[in-house]
């Protein structure tokens, strides 16, 4: 039989080669891979828990070791397991005190994969953090990023990781909102390119090389600062930016955010173009988690959440402890310790007047002995607790190297400022010295009602001296105003003016609140 008919056997084994070579065939016998992707965003400093006094009970919420502890957990129960942080490590007391050095340590001993970069790295300026980043060896990328009128990139736009036989293609970005909240001192070398077309040109030169495409991106609105934020709805941003973007850009698998601080419980499912899109709410207290399944180069199924690091339930990581522990002692003796005690709790809330806004405008006003205080919320980056204060505490509420200057502002341009503070865009303005009615029903730009500087009704034409922050003077958070302004500097760092008013006054309590009056309460925040 084969020597009449030896075409049947070639015809055979043509047919099996044919069926084992497919493509086709190929991509139906692959088989299934899990991968885990774990990530944070807008960390700024957490390393200790935080009491979580809007939950029943008050339990404790996060902390470096513990999240650590978290994340080896998820690692020794899963095979592949990247782990992502999308900006804004730096700031707080530790941060303050070793250039962010701290934080790029604990993110080595934590073992991350890669990282992109926020405005607040750029803190103590972005020479430093071109020293910092070249410390640690995971890749820490930020596409868009430029030295100034140049192409030479600041950092690396992409990586391509590989574990498992799984190779992701890993891109970083910086948005504008972020831009224009660093300092603006601190980035005066460099350019933002638009990310759209930075990343479109990414993900076409490496989807051929990789699974997956993954983009860590520091961008969208400011988010709020404020302890509490997660339990507010309302003062959530939405992630509009994000969307977009990955509306722009097809062929991105995975969109981490950051920035917004907004909390994605579940992870969003890009109308369009499919692209998963996550973030956590900040500072620690959830890891944010998911787990996809792939056929070949595809997602076919994915599951995610964020996980709460419950701090009294997980056994901190010693290394991580060992490390942060480190850095506290050294930098105690610099710093002292209790420099006043406060009899209730100063705490912060971003769209409305608030006791640690109060009180910091107040002290800048009474040190310098001006005629108002003005400071903004997103400066306040943590509450002073009731009882003894630290100057640690003090630093990780106030951790930039924010000086007080004295403009001098017309009543027109308090104003102005204040028309601004209304609309919310960066968070209420805190004032001292000032009382201020408003109406959030009128349009933006016409909702003060009245003003009152010193008690007596503000005079537009007349010049006031107000005591503000050195951000703020340089025109940040979008405070354009302030340019227009003549200043002076006093050199003084709002932190430490804070101790020395702490170590006169010894305790301070609840200073007087009816600054900022709202005759409406502000929209339903809408996503």
């Amino acid at each position: 039989m084969a020597r009449r008919f030896p075409w049947i056997s070639t015809f055979i084994l043509c047919c099996a080669l044919f069926f084992t070579f497919s493509p086709q065939a190929s991509t139906q016998e692959e088989p299934l891979r899990e991968v885990t992707i774990l990530y944070t965003n807008d960390f700024h400093s957490a390393f200790d828990s935080i009491p979580a006094y809007w939950m029943p009970g008050t339990p404790k919420l996060g902390g470096a070791a513990q999240l650590a502890a978290l994340i080896n957990q998820v690692r020794q129960r899963e095979k592949t397991v990247f782990l992502f942080d999308t900006g804004d490590m730096f700031t707080g007391m530790l941060s303050f005190l070793t250039r962010g050095e701290a934080l790029m340590e604990m993110m080595l001993s934590m073992g991350y994969d890669a990282m992109a970069i926020g405005n607040h790295e750029f803190d103590y300026g972005s020479e430093n953090f071109s020293r910092q980043m070249n410390r640690v060896p995971f890749p820490v990328l930020g596409a868009n990023i430029f030295y100034k009128g140049t192409n030479h990139p600041y950092s690396r736009p992409y990586t391509i990781l590989e574990r498992n036989g799984v190779r992701l293609g890993v891109i970083g970005i910086i948005g504008e909102d972020a831009r224009s909240v660093a300092l603006p001192s601190g980035i005066t070398g460099l350019d933002f390119a638009d990310p759209i077309p930075v990343v479109r040109a990414a993900v076409r030169e490496l989807r051929p090389q990789v699974d997956l495409i993954v983009v860590l991106a520091h961008q969208g609105k400011t988010g709020p600062m404020q302890t509490d934020a997660e339990a507010h709805p309302e003062v959530q941003r939405d992630f509009d930016e994000d969307v977009r973007l990955c509306g722009a850009v097809p062929g991105i698998d995975v969109f981490v955010g950051g920035h917004a601080h907004r909390g994605i419980e579940k992870p969003f499912v890009h109308p369009q173009t499919g692209t998963l899109i996550v973030q956590t709410y900040g500072f620690g207290t959830r890891l944010g988690y998911l787990k996809l399944q792939l056929k070949g180069k595809k997602i076919i199924s994915h599951e995610g959440e964020l996980l709460k690091v419950w701090s009294d339930q997980l056994t901190p990581d010693p290394v991580v402890a060992a490390k942060v522990e480190l850095y506290k002692q050294k930098v105690a003796s610099e710093i002292g310790g209790v420099a006043g005690r406060a009899s209730v709790r100063l705490v912060r809330d971003y769209r409305a007047e608030s006791l640690l806004g109060a009180f910091v405008a107040d002290v800048m006003r009474t040190a310098s002995g001006t005629d108002a205080g003005i400071t903004n919320a997103g400066g306040l980056r943590a509450d002073l607790p009731q009882g003894p204060i630290t100057k640690g505490n003090v630093l990780d509420a106030l951790p930039f190297m924010n000086t007080v200057v004295i403009c001098e502002m017309t009543g027109a341009q308090i104003r102005e400022v204040l028309e601004q503070g209304f609309t919310l865009e960066r968070g209420m303005i805190q004032v001292s010295g000032l009382r201020a009615r408003y109406d959030m029903s009128r349009p933006s730009g016409k909702r003060l009602v009245e003003l009152l500087i010193g008690g007596r009704p503000a005079e537009d034409g007349r010049v006031y001296r107000v005591a503000t922050n050195s951000f703020l003077a340089q025109g940040g958070d979008l405070y354009q105003t302030f340019l227009q302004t003549k200043q002076s500097e006093t050199g003084k760092l709002i932190s430490m003016v804070v101790m020395e008013y702490l170590e006169k006054q010894r305790e301070v309590g609840a200073p007087e609140m009816g600054r900022l009056i709202p005759i409406t309460s502000p929209p339903a925040k809408q996503d």
